[in-house]
């Protein structure tokens, strides 16, 4: 009876996360799979992309372990002299076609999210889809999908130059 019980809360307790807010955003990019992951994968690719505008030029470091269990750090500062970092465990890793990792912020590392970067062959390009799920609430979210649109710009500048 003890195990059925705590199955229950499993379930209940992946529920509460499926029900967290989330958000899905793609791009068509020129450039080949292969680049795509490897300007996620390879922290000097990852450095020169990542960030909003206001980042103050060539404070990007990225430390990046990328292997199932890998650990992975980016920090920045912004123009205004803020520092930022980020980082999370990989959780999945499949070269040229998937990464999945936790996300969470060093101000706020109790609120732990996830994200899936999915890359796919698309005439001659990739089609990305990046999900970022598990969000606190709304405004986390609707914060997180303001940077990620600007930083996947960033990205598809990079890749497609």
């Amino acid at each position: 009876m003890v195990n059925q019980s705590a199955n229950k809360s499993a379930v209940a307790a992946d529920a509460g996360l499926a029900a967290r807010p989330s958000l899905t955003l793609t791009r068509r990019l020129r450039a080949r799979p292969e680049k795509v992951y490897a300007a996620w994968t390879e922290p000097e690719n990852l450095a020169r992309w990542f960030g909003p505008g206001q980042v103050k030029p060539g404070t990007t470091q990225a430390e990046l372990d990328v292997r199932v269990g890998g650990r992975y750090r980016i920090k920045f500062t912004g123009t205004n002299g803020e520092y930022h970092e980020v980082g999370g465990v990989y959780r999945e890793v499949v070269p040229n076609e998937k990464l999945v990792f936790s996300w969470a912020w060093h101000s706020t590392p109790e609120r732990e999210s996830e994200v899936t970067v999915s890359i796919k062959p698309d005439a001659g390009g990739t089609l990305l889809t990046f999900h970022h799920a598990q969000f606190v609430d709304e405004t986390a979210r609707d914060n997180h999908q303001r940077g990620w649109t600007e930083f996947l710009g960033n990205l598809e500048h990079f890749v497609d130059a």
